[in-house]
């Protein structure tokens, strides 16, 4: 898409906004040459790219609060991020607005072993935060296959999962406090190390609030310690139906283990291709399955998937026999992403939630559409959860086919509401999935959620154009009723 030249007066405003940015960020804290700000045109989703009018880099929570206390009073829109990894678009920034980056913020302020939590800045990493605790038999739970790369702050944005989130919670369960700052400058403390604070769940509210009511600038999460024995074990399947019937019937036995994953023939050749993990080649459906906990337990609960496993047609069983192969098992799982990435010029994640109950029936449904689309598609998910991931192949290069492998997500999303799930799980609305939010909530419903963002940002100055698929003033919203024929928001701009 060719962007219109700017108007003097546009550039004069952007060399204003550049000078005060300065003032408060000095040194290499602003970037405003368009080549190097190329590093921020896009996250995670790809297809959609634009830069942003300015970048700034702020070092601490007084000059991100000074950053947005000018923005908001010269009304200028702020698109917060952090690692970029954001699969939804949730920090494609703005040709008029201010990208603010975390990417500085990145030290482990505090590790209090007795009240079992640490204190880290939103730009440490994930995995990060294991690091830091690990030599004392600790780690942080929610692990995204990212989390090499991604931040606890965007974690605290998109509210994400993990393989081991089917046990262990989302990130929501894992934080006990942040401090976050409003768009006026206001800096907050909700939360901390006390497992429940009292009042409103303002936590619950912020924890996936894709950056629309504040910046985070502080996280206080929760450290579990290891368990004393963790086993994976992989099971193979003749049909991914028999797979997802599976799932369904070790939860339902009572059975919880510490994740249960899928992963579809086109996947498990990709990630064996790629890691050499040792999955079996000839199954049509993988199941990785682990138990963690006591020694006895665990040998109890393997003994008993397996039998579950073989009364619903599994054809492979393979059990770690150290932590060496059980990490390797992960290591296919977690590489996945990637390895799809070297059997398809482009492939586009889809991120959805189902009842568990659903499972053979939707993936059955997803083959017709793959038919139907005549686009490929590769299934990894966190099947104890319901939490699909869906990588449609396609190829950017050929005219029409990005349309088409969108077109064919929207199926599978609206699919998902169809059999009771609902659009995102862990990745977020951003834009990937903002025009189809009526599938699953009505105006009013939108309205509502709406109101709060106004609670917090009446000017709708943070991130906007994220999750709600209509632009309304926070004056109209006073209403019970909403003026239809709004105004959507503009299309994207592709890559």
């Amino acid at each position: 898409m060719q962007m219109p030249e700017p108007d003097k007066a546009m550039l004069a405003r952007r060399a204003e906004i550049v000078a005060a940015l300065r003032d408060i960020v000095p040194g290499e804290g602003v970037i405003d040459a368009p080549e190097e700000m190329k590093a921020y045109e896009s996250d995670g989703l790809t297809a959609y790219r634009t830069l942003p009018m300015i970048v700034v880099l702020p070092s601490t929570t007084a000059q991100v609060a000074a950053v947005l206390r000018y923005c908001h009073e010269n009304k200028v829109k702020v698109v917060p991020r952090g690692a970029g990894t954001s699969l939804s678009g949730g920090a494609l920034p703005l040709a008029d607005g201010v990208l603010l980056g975390l990417g500085k913020f990145n030290r482990v302020l505090e590790i209090d072993y007795e009240n079992r939590c640490a204190v880290v800045q939103p730009g440490v990493t994930n995995l990060g935060i294991t690091n830091a605790v690990q030599d004392r038999g600790f780690y942080y739970a929610p692990d995204p296959s990212s989390q090499i790369a991604c931040t606890i702050g965007g974690n605290v944005a998109e509210n994400s999962g993990g393989v081991h989130c089917l046990k262990y919670g989302l990130t929501t369960n894992n934080v006990l406090g942040v401090e976050m700052v409003l768009i006026d400058g206001t800096i907050l403390h909700i939360g901390g190390k006390h497992l429940d604070a009292e009042g409103y769940d303002l936590l619950g509210i912020i924890i996936g609030s894709e950056g629309l009511l504040g910046v985070v600038t502080e996280v206080t999460v929760r450290i579990l310690q290891k368990p004393a024995v963790a086993r994976a074990v992989l099971l193979g399947f003749p049909t991914s139906e028999s797979a997802g019937n599976c799932v369904g019937a070790i939860i339902g036995a009572g059975i919880i283990p510490g994740g249960m994953e899928m992963m579809d023939r086109p996947a498990i050749h990709a990630a064996e291709d790629f890691v050499h993990a040792g999955y079996p080649r000839d199954v049509e459906a993988l199941l990785i399955v682990e138990l963690d906990g006591p020694a006895v337990e665990v040998d109890h609960l393997i003994e008993r998937v397996a039998a579950i496993a073989a009364d619903n047609g599994a054809v492979y069983n393979r059990v770690s026999q150290n932590e060496a192969e059980r990490l390797n098992f992960w290591a296919g799982r977690k590489a996945a992403f990637p390895a799809v990435g070297r059997i398809s010029p482009d492939y586009f994640c889809m991120d959805g939630t189902i009842p568990r109950r659903r499972l053979p029936e939707v993936l059955t449904r997803m083959t017709e559409l793959s038919q139907q689309y005549g686009l490929g598609v590769a299934n990894v998910f966190h099947a104890g959860d319901g939490n699909l991931h869906p990588l449609i192949l396609y190829d950017a290069n050929k005219p029409g086919e990005l349309r088409k492998a969108e077109d064919f997500g929207a199926d599978i999303l609206r699919l998902c509401v169809e059999v009771g799930g609902v659009l995102t799980g862990e990745h977020g609305v951003g834009v990937e999935k903002r025009d189809l939010m009526p599938a699953m909530f009505t105006e009013i419903d939108l309205a509502q959620q709406q109101r709060l963002k106004c609670a917090f940002d009446p000017d709708g100055l943070l991130n906007p154009g994220k999750v709600f698929p209509q632009l309304h003033r926070c004056a109209e919203l006073g209403r019970m009723h909403i003026h239809r024929g709004q105004v959507p928001f503009p299309d994207l701009p592709r890559f």
